[in-house]
């Protein structure tokens, strides 16, 4: 508060002063500087112009931030308009912490002033005119503050423009950025489908370099056992000899096996009732896992045996059990691994005609298949390369090549990355050799994973389907499951 001494000289024009409400109020933060001039006037100390005021630091931004606005990037854009937006709202709380501190000023200066005005009504003389001036005072101070609320008028209306306006550039900026955002991300997403496409293109065509190579390889490898063959026969040696003999001494062993089959098969005839008795059919093939039994008509009383009713069975060597075949009615059957040690039996009924027929002797296994499967049990999955035939009990047109997997756990069937089928070893899962079809019956398996979904596969040869059926029904044996076919865990009796 101005203190008021007497020391203000008698020449203080008072009609110079407009009188002055006591309950005026001006929005300001301080009081202005001034001081005591000649004539006792009062002068307002001249600010330095090395200080710019708010309103012209805040033009000035302004200005410089438009002239950037079109070198910066979209998201400097925005960052800048952040901040001259939280600029606008500093200023903005800094006017309105002004305006209640005109509030007090104003309140300070009515209260000076009522006070001059009781101690005007108790002096006299020379005392009284000192307080009529500086009652003159006190009004000049309230003009001035008057004219300073008026300016900071002015200047909050100015500031709320320019905030107003930073704070709609904002908004703009912020739809800039995510425009930009959407366009980069779109962007990015074509970006990782080019190089989806690719990887994928160099995939099929390390795959079809893969497939190439192995043809060469397997060119190669004929062409050079031809070239082999070529020196051999310019260059006669024992060798040649010795394959010659091995040649005729294999011929000689498998004409010799047929005329022993077909004697044990005449003497079984024998010894069942004579051979008096005419014999309308026989068995044909080899008794030996991976090959094919087929029913065929010996004499011309036969009947045709489409027209009769097949089924095979399965009976243990000492015969004491009997284990009839689900499914196997056709006039071809390819033992399985099930059959190995075991006798085929196979009843032939007509109208007229009831003809049992039966395997020589068990089954035999096939030749080294054991160790195959057992170099093959060693792996965590093998992979066999299949055809689908039928799918659901209906046959299937397409001959693409699936891949069947044979796990520890589980049995998956496979089209490139595609899977068709795959379920975890179950009770509910069946698996055998098909019970029929032909030639070609000693090379498919049937596979059921779960009811209502089955499977007949066709593999590239008998060892690999038959390693196929051991290997699925080690695996499972090791999850305690019996993996066999339809009906095949209950046998009948003799």
């Amino acid at each position: 508060m101005t203190r008021v001494t007497r020391d203000f000289g008698d020449t203080m024009q008072k009609e110079a002063v407009p009188a002055v409400s006591s309950d005026v109020m001006f929005a300001s933060s301080r009081f202005p500087d001034y001081r005591i001039g000649a004539n006792n006037q009062i002068m307002e100390t001249k600010d330095d112009p090395k200080v710019l005021s708010m309103k012209e630091v805040v033009a000035r931004e302004t200005a410089q931030l438009l002239e950037q606005h079109n070198r910066l990037s979209v998201r400097d854009l925005a960052s800048k308009f952040e901040k001259g937006l939280a600029a606008a709202a500093k200023l903005s709380e800094e006017a309105r912490l002004r305006e209640a501190a005109s509030l007090e000023k104003h309140v300070l200066l009515k209260k000076l002033r009522d006070a001059l005005e009781s101690l005007k009504g108790r002096v006299a003389g020379r005392n009284k005119d000192d307080v009529e001036e500086a009652i003159a005072m006190v009004e000049a101070l309230a003009v001035q503050l008057t004219q300073r609320e008026g300016e900071l008028i002015q200047e909050k209306a100015e500031v709320k423009k320019l905030a107003n306006f930073l704070k709609q550039a904002s908004e703009d900026a912020k739809k800039l950025v995510d425009e930009e955002r959407a366009f980069a991300r779109a962007e990015i997403e074509d970006a990782r489908a080019a190089v989806q496409r690719v990887e994928e293109a160099l995939q099929e065509h390390e795959r079809m370099s893969q497939a190439s190579g192995k043809q060469d390889m397997e060119q190669l490898m004929k062409e050079v056992q031809e070239a082999r063959r070529i020196k051999m026969l310019h260059q006669p040696s024992k060798v040649m000899d010795m394959e010659h003999e091995l040649r005729a001494l294999r011929g000689q062993l498998a004409e010799k096996t047929r005329q022993y089959l077909r004697l044990q098969k005449e003497l079984t005839r024998t010894k069942k009732g004579g051979d008096n008795i005419p014999h309308l059919y026989e068995l044909e093939g080899n008794e030996t896992l991976g090959s094919y039994l087929q029913i065929q008509p010996c004499s011309d009383n036969a009947p045709e045996v489409s027209k009769c009713s097949i089924q095979w069975y399965r009976v243990s060597s000492d015969g004491a059990k009997k284990e009839l075949i689900s499914g196997a009615t056709k006039s071809v059957y390819a033992p399985e691994p099930f059959d190995v040690g075991r006798i085929l039996q196979v009843d032939i009924i007509s109208e007229s005609e009831y003809v049992t027929l039966s395997t020589a002797g068990p089954i035999d296994p096939a030749a080294g298949l054991g160790t195959y499967v057992e170099a093959l049990v060693r792996k965590h999955d093998t992979e066999f390369n299949v055809v689908v035939t039928q799918m659901n009990g209906l046959h299937h047109p397409t001959e693409s090549i699936h891949v069947l997997h044979v796990g520890k756990m589980r049995v998956k069937l496979c089209k490139g990355k595609t899977t068709i089928g795959k379920e975890y070893y179950s009770s509910s899962m069946q698996l055998c050799g098909v019970r029929g079809g032909g030639n070609a019956a000693a090379q498919a398996l049937f596979w059921q994973p779960k009811q209502g979904h089955s499977f007949v596969l066709a593999f590239e040869s008998e060892r690999e389907r038959n390693a196929a059926i051991m290997l699925a029904r080690r695996f499972a044996f090791d999850c305690n499951i019996m993996l066999a076919g339809p009906d095949d865990r209950a046998p009948l009796g003799t």
